[in-house]
């Protein structure tokens, strides 16, 4: 195996062919680690800011202590370890569709899972969270302060069809009952603010904002933009 380039897991899912590698990149001298399902790119650990973002932006919008904070894809685990580093956070509920990612966690071949699986604050759970939004699952739990997510690309560019309703009026709705009365939804986007979205979380959200985040394409020389929305108070 040549050192500029390792598999480190690679497991089948029901949503395609799932990967975690280790890269060199030369022009950088860094490695970094990416995961793939499928042909597709989930993320890398080069570009990290917007799910840091995610976790901040969206526990600024309470202010109160003891938060419980439901997270919506663990990812390499940058969402769910920068919300940990809130000490308001009381509890942490990360629920991830895919098991070998929770895995990787575990066994420790993804930097950040020793810090979550060692924080007592934090549980990994396997399940789907569009279920968990429709309150399919876990039903009868109790609102929560909190809901972060970083599962698809953006609100068009989903990784199953069945997601699509959750992006609609209804289906955020659907979510707001999963929060309490002053509840806060935020939620990452690969793409810029998308009118059609923004208008169904105004339906469904008492105050909301599409908040632009800016950080370095060093792979191309140029700066890149993600977007967190984020839902405040659901109707």
């Amino acid at each position: 195996m040549s050192a500029l380039f390792q598999e480190l897991a690679f497991a089948p899912t029901p949503m395609g062919d799932l990967s975690l590698r280790r890269r060199r990149i030369l022009s950088l001298d860094v490695d970094v680690l990416e995961v793939k399902l499928g042909e597709e790119f989930l993320m890398s650990s080069l570009f990290t800011v917007g799910e840091r973002a995610l976790a901040t932006l969206g526990l600024a919008e309470i202010d109160r202590p003891d938060l419980e904070v439901v997270v919506g894809g663990l990812g390499l685990g940058y969402t769910a370890a920068t919300a940990l580093r809130e000490p308001r956070v009381r509890r942490l509920d990360v629920i991830e569709a895919l098991e070998p990612v929770i895995q990787w966690h575990k066994q420790g071949l993804v930097p950040l899972g020793g810090g979550l699986i060692g924080d007592a604050r934090c549980r990994l759970r396997l399940g789907d969270f569009f279920a968990y939004a429709r309150g399919e699952a876990d039903a009868g739990a109790a609102p929560v302060d909190v809901i972060l997510l970083d599962i698809d690309h953006s609100p068009t560019a989903l990784l199953s069809d069945a997601h699509d309703g959750f992006y609609t009026n209804e289906g955020l709705r659907q979510l707001g009952t999963r929060l309490r009365s002053d509840g806060v939804f935020a939620m990452w986007s690969d793409a810029p603010p998308e009118p059609a979205f923004e208008a169904a979380l105004a339906g469904a959200f008492a105050a909301t904002r599409s908040e632009v985040v800016e950080f370095p394409n060093p792979l191309q020389d140029r700066t890149a933009t993600c977007t967190i929305y984020i839902g405040r108070g659901p109707r």
